[in-house]
């Protein structure tokens, strides 16, 4: 018995532990190449109850009898992360490598890895995470979070989980969200944004072209003749390949359920700080004046 919880076993510096008994959680562990036994549930018994939560392991190897033992006694700090809506993955996970000293590279490239879009899958909130959390276990916490949201809120609208369907209404909410001054303007938005495919006019929207890095560049002319991406909508006919940002749960409703109107333009209205929608060009130029 000391030979066996002398052996090492290895570990991430933080662990998650779903609530649950001590046989669910041992098997939770084992599932995840812990490679616990029987042996283990008596002896964690022996030291009282696993805690749910992050737990901080300290070290990546641990004696077996070590590693039980912080299941029962350990806690991990916790720190918080904010995604708002509107917002990039690439901006959003370069400020969180920055203020918890990860690696920014490799944050994206487990996010580009596990994301089934580019962008506009996570999901706009304040997490809570634990010090010292790796840059694979944050992106796939953050990536669970976020397939749950997506699949349980369709599921709400539709019946059911259509991966292809759900990811043009967030390609769309995504658009609504850079584009609407207010949420009560995204119903509006949204119908001009459907009023011009259904026309196929080119949607022309400025929000687009803040994608990726661009995420609070201010878009130019110069900008506009010079970007040839698939997300220039001056240039495409056509909805950009993915979403642009992170989309809160207004822009994806504005998205489902478009206001009923014949407009096809909006410019803001710099006083008001709200957009003024026309019918024809002829409106929206006296607008522009």
């Amino acid at each position: 018995m000391l030979f066996y919880l002398s052996r090492p076993i290895d570990t991430s510096r933080v662990v998650y532990i779903p609530k649950g008994s001590v046989s669910e959680i041992i098997a939770y562990l084992s599932d995840r190449n812990f490679k616990l036994s029987i042996i283990d549930n008596f002896v964690v018994r022996a030291y009282g109850h696993i805690q749910s939560g992050w737990i901080d392991m300290r070290q990546t190897k641990l004696s077996r009898l070590d590693f039980l033992k912080r299941l029962t006694t350990a806690k991990a700090a916790m720190g918080e992360i904010t995604l708002v809506p509107g917002e990039t993955a690439e901006v959003f996970l370069r400020q969180v490598a920055k203020d918890y000293e990860l690696n920014h590279e490799i944050l994206l490239k487990y996010y580009y890895e596990l994301s089934p879009i580019k962008d506009g899958f996570l999901v706009p909130d304040t997490y809570k995470i634990p010090l010292g959390m790796s840059e694979h276990h944050l992106v796939r916490h953050l990536m669970q979070i976020a397939t749950n949201v997506h699949q349980n809120l369709s599921k709400k609208v539709y019946g059911e989980y259509n991966q292809r369907r759900w990811e043009k209404i967030l390609v769309i909410a995504s658009i609504i969200q850079k584009e609407a001054a207010s949420i009560d303007e995204m119903p509006l938005v949204s119908s001009v944004i459907y009023n011009r495919l259904e026309k196929r006019m080119k949607l022309q929207m400025d929000g687009t072209l803040n994608y990726g890095i661009y995420s609070h560049e201010k878009i130019t002319a110069q900008r506009i003749r010079q970007d040839d991406s698939e997300y220039n909508t001056y240039k495409i006919d056509a909805l950009p390949p993915a979403p642009i940002c992170a989309v809160s749960i207004d822009a994806i409703k504005a998205a489902i359920n478009p206001a009923k109107s014949d407009y096809l333009y909006f410019v803001l209205d710099r006083k008001t700080k709200k957009h003024r929608f026309s019918k024809t060009l002829s409106e929206h130029n006296a607008n522009m004046k």
